[in-house]
């Protein structure tokens, strides 16, 4: 799903062991790493902030609070401990573990891009860095969400600014009949969190023992990803840190095809080169698509094309004329097609979608999918929704619900008249939705973190009109002892993290996770 290659190319996944690195090892992310795709935006607000020395009075400590332990505050809270000596980050996390998206959603195969993670340990080895894992802050606005264990309100005394970086927790619906009502239908992000481990996520009913066809609804980076973990040989995924529990699920799996369904057309898909070529390359596996509307589409554009796009589309006309027929597996991309509902047996159980078919209009720089009136029915037994993640607002904060991100004026938070609330700030996901990869939440955050420093060296107003100093997070600390509350420091989650390891390094695995919060606090014990 996230790509971004910052190991050896070639390099075995059997390699990428879970150790702790060493300086001499560790594997620095930086800007000139970003993908084209991004390199305008990040040459926009690097021209924009192209100062970010420190000119604060050097004895005004600079006290900040940074919710959510993913790539998004990892980021900013590098870019301000390297520009503000003086500043002091906290970083607040749900889980008793960091880093987010890259630990539960970066595929198992990916391991690569997991490398990023040596980076946000050096972070965490700055002195005026603190992670407060097992914490979490901020009630979630949805009707009945369990009470956090810090409130915005609890913060604010505290710090100088607070931001926001808690990424997207749920997914976006469909909004067509029995997608939340028969079995064999899910959300694609659930799926993934998954087989990756994520705790909230291990009640899910995932049963492949009686699926032979997967439809997944929707052409991104992660609608790959699934179709790519439901075909690829169980020996390559056994070398990789899916968990132990996906992989008897896998084991049992019947799953011979998959389908991956998009509205529109193929100039409009959303994954990337990478993730294409990937799945092009599955062994013993045909790939179907409709070679006509390929060739329509790209001589409708002229030479409207850009150079990515025309890549992935000649990665498209070699894998048609490459792909060999008659393989005991198979995948393909149906496009100009959309779900109108989901239909079921008498046990509840997915045996089929109903699919309305579009036809596309409009320019060729905004196609758009527009309903024919005429109708199929695929037949199936799983189905994934992969339509986009979205974000959840807390209380206290605005949110845009329409739009699904905190609204902010590059990165700071304002409310619904365009008026700046001081001291809010916010970074990847939560500020501008959930799209990108790693490498365009690097910029973001750094974005972000900019105008952070910019508005404190300035003297601009933060969260309190007074001007003595915060004291940070030792009152928080404090008052969750007084309660009971059991913290996670950065040093406790690498000792999380190395008995992971070891479990891993048993069965010939980089790590094996733990699925539960239980389990993880207990290694501290």
């Amino acid at each position: 799903m996230i790509r971004l290659s910052l190991l050896t190319r070639g390099q075995p996944l059997s390699q990428a062991r879970c150790s702790i690195p060493t300086p001499s090892t560790r594997r620095t992310f930086t800007p000139s790493l970003l993908n084209n795709n991004i390199r305008s935006f990040s040459t926009a607000w690097t021209l924009r902030n192209a100062s970010t020395e420190s000119v604060a009075d050097p004895a005004k400590p600079f006290k900040v609070a940074v919710i959510g332990s993913g790539p998004g505050g990892f980021y900013a809270a590098h870019r301000i401990l390297k520009h503000v000596p003086q500043s002091s980050i906290d970083m607040f996390e749900a889980l008793p573990v960091p880093h987010g998206l890259v630990r539960f959603g970066v595929a198992p195969d990916h391991p690569e891009v997991k490398n990023v993670m040596h980076t946000f340990d050096e972070v965490a080895e700055n002195p005026n860095f603190t992670f407060i894992g097992n914490t979490s802050v901020g009630t979630y606005v949805t009707p009945g969400s369990k009470k956090a264990d810090l409130e915005i309100s609890d913060l604010r005394p505290h710090y100088d600014a607070i931001l926001l970086a808690y990424g997207a927790h749920e997914d976006r619906l469909l909004g067509v009949p029995n997608e939340q009502s028969l079995k064999g239908v899910m959300a694609a992000r659930s799926f993934v969190g998954f087989y990756n481990g994520l705790p909230e996520e291990q009640d899910l009913e995932v049963d492949l023992s009686k699926a032979e066809t997967a439809v997944v609804i929707g052409q991104g980076n992660v609608a790959l990803d699934v179709a790519r973990i439901l075909l690829t040989p169980l020996e390559e995924l056994k070398k990789t840190d899916l968990t132990e529990r996906m992989i008897k699920i896998l084991e049992k799996s019947r799953v011979k095809h998959v389908h991956v369904v998009g509205r529109r057309g193929p100039l409009e898909v959303a994954f990337t080169a990478k993730e294409l070529r990937e799945m092009l390359q599955l062994p013993d596996t045909t790939f179907h698509m409709d070679q006509g509307l390929l060739a329509s589409e790209m001589e409708r554009s002229g030479k409207t094309l850009d150079r990515p796009r025309k890549r992935l589309m000649g990665l498209l006309e070699k894998g048609i004329k490459e792909s060999k027929p008659d393989q005991p597996k198979s995948w393909s991309l149906q496009f100009l097609r959309s779900p109108l509902g989901f239909s079921g047996d008498g046990d509840n159980q997915l045996k089929a979608i109903e699919l309305g078919i579009n036809r596309l209009e409009g320019e060729s720089s905004n196609r758009k999918a527009v309903a024919t009136g005429e109708k199929e029915t695929l037949a199936c037994d799983l189905a994934f929704r992969s339509i986009g993640y979205k974000s959840v607002g807390i209380q206290g904060i605005p949110f845009d619900e329409r739009k699904g991100v905190v609204p902010n004026l590059d990165g700071k938070v304002v409310d619904a008249e365009q008026n700046i609330v001081p001291g809010f700030y916010a970074s990847g996901w939560l500020k501008r939705g959930p799209i990108g990869v790693i490498a365009t939440t690097m910029a973001d955050a750094y974005q972000t973190a900019d105008t952070m420093i910019s508005d404190f060296t300035s003297g601009k107003a933060m969260l309190n009109d007074d001007t003595s100093s915060k004291e940070g997070g030792k009152p928080l600390l404090e008052l969750l002892k007084s309660k009971g509350h059991k913290t996670v420091s950065y040093k406790d989650w690498k000792k999380i993290e190395q008995k992971e390891c070891e479990l891993g390094a048993k069965v010939g695995k980089p790590r094996e996770k733990f699925l539960t919060v239980e389990e993880m606090l207990k290694v501290l014990d």
